[in-house]
């Protein structure tokens, strides 16, 4: 039996085992992931999503020498722990109840400059969230002994080490100041410094995973637990390895997270949601986001993929899409998504897609990115007339598409082997194509946007 690194990818939609050996794919299994309603505030299932990973461990167990677990997780959430569990439940950042707090907590955040994590709505500032708890859920918060990023939560549920990570902490948290590398004013403000525990690197062993749950799964106790990523730069690190700035890559699920490697932050405006997230070695990297995956399933009226004519049938319709259709994330969070013009039923995907190619396009260009190649992961590299619009819209650079939907926990397995020495799977080139009417469809919307932000 081979040795194999387990990754724990904690997903908005899904949770997931999978299981990598030098970057290959060897085994996965996956679930929905949970959403609790209360007390006292939407969150996480946190007990599903851990019975889900000893279930799938231990299945997993049974066919492959696992020597090593790394966590992944989204942003946006962070979880209070006490002596031996949770000293309050792990938000859901889609809960809009938190702004209640806004006056408040709007004299304490930093300004952009410092910490590059612009406003955004409900519980997508991690501050916010922590605010909301040490001022609304005192009870709770008296409880804490640490407050750590979710994909620490899980590295301190299997190791029992309470760590702080950078990435999860440079996730528009409004926690960090991504140019100094150090917390922001924010925790000294909120009185919070005592609860952050040390910082790790992502790719640091912590120590092997608790005696009761090699009991409880059949793994071996010297199975080691590493720090852990947040899940947008375990998308990124492939590329870091084996690519040369700049480039950007498109990480796509239920978010489109625009990862600019190489692109100064000094055209990031807090109003477009374009922010810096840090990577897995500290460093500042240029970012826009919308939340595509969600937007085109509303769209859509469900998920697919179109054919390629039926883009060019939409197009020629004049039907458009516009923004926004999540209520959060973009440049246009705070408008009511709207489709003007008739389009068939069977077309619906493919408006959807050509609403997210032009989201993406029109981001990247107020990012300042025109060059270096683009890189689709995720759920939408499969979506090939996605890529190829995208392609055709951006005409200074050359669209790659991933060949797999594991981008984030095979990036997340190459910590326990930092840096890898094996060789990293290349995306496959998109062809250029030329979209009749495209451009002038591009014109059309972009002028409706424009008057839609007026």
């Amino acid at each position: 039996m081979s040795q194999t690194v387990a990754v724990l990818d904690i997903g908005k939609t899904n949770v997931k085992l999978a299981l990598f050996d030098d970057g290959r794919l060897l085994w996965e299994k996956s679930a929905p992931n949970c959403i609790r309603p209360g007390p006292p505030y939407p969150h996480e299932d946190v007990e599903n999503a851990w019975n889900f990973f000893l279930d799938a461990l231990r299945e997993a167990a049974h066919t492959h020498q696992i020597s090593a677990i790394v966590p992944t997780a989204h942003g946006a959430a962070g979880a209070l722990i006490g002596e031996n569990a949770l000293a309050a439940p792990v938000m859901d950042y889609e809960f809009a109840g938190v702004e209640v707090i806004e006056p408040d907590y709007a004299r304490l955040r930093p300004p952009f400059s410092e910490s590059l994590s612009p406003k955004v709505p409900a519980g997508l500032n991690l501050g916010r969230q922590l605010a909301y708890q040490k001022w609304c859920c005192s009870d709770l918060f008296a409880k804490a002994r640490h407050f750590v990023g979710y994909p620490q939560y899980w590295t301190w549920r299997l190791s029992g080490v309470a760590v702080s990570e950078v990435t999860t902490l440079g996730a528009h948290t409004d926690l960090w100041a991504p140019r100094q590398g150090e917390v922001s004013s924010l925790v000294k403000a909120l009185g919070v410094n005592h609860l952050l525990p040390p910082l790790r690197r992502a790719f640091d062993p912590l120590g092997p995973i608790r005696p009761e749950i090699a009991a409880a799964t059949g793994l071996a106790p010297e199975t080691q637990v590493f720090c852990g990523i947040h899940d947008s730069n375990a998308s990124l690190l492939p590329y870091l390895v084996s690519r040369q700035a700049p480039f950007t890559v498109l990480s796509t699920g239920t978010w489109v997270i625009l990862m600019c490697v190489g692109l100064s932050l000094d055209q990031l405006d807090p109003r477009d949601d374009t922010l810096a997230n840090v990577d897995a070695l500290g460093r500042p990297t240029a970012c826009g986001r919308f939340m595509g995956g969600r937007e085109y399933a509303v769209i859509a009226g469900g998920g697919g993929n179109p054919a390629l004519d039926a883009i060019e049938r939409v197009i020629e319709s004049g039907a458009i899409a516009l923004p926004c259709f999540s209520g959060q994330g973009g440049p246009y969070a705070t408008t009511e998504g709207v489709i003007r013009g008739k389009v068939a039923a069977g077309e619906r995907t493919a408006l959807a897609t050509l609403y997210c190619a032009l989201m993406s396009d029109l981001m990247l260009t107020r990012m300042g990115a025109i060059r270096g190649d683009l890189i689709v992961e995720g759920t939408f590299a499969g979506n090939l007339p996605f890529c190829q619009t995208l392609g055709a819209l951006r005409t200074t650079q050359r669209v790659f598409a991933a060949q797999d939907t594991a981008g984030t926990a095979r990036g997340a397995a190459m910590l326990a082997h930092w840096p890898p020495s094996y060789q990293i799977a290349e995306p496959a080139p998109v062809d250029p194509i030329s979209i009749i009417g495209l451009d002038s469809y591009r014109k059309a919307w972009t002028a409706a946007v424009d008057m839609i932000a007026q």
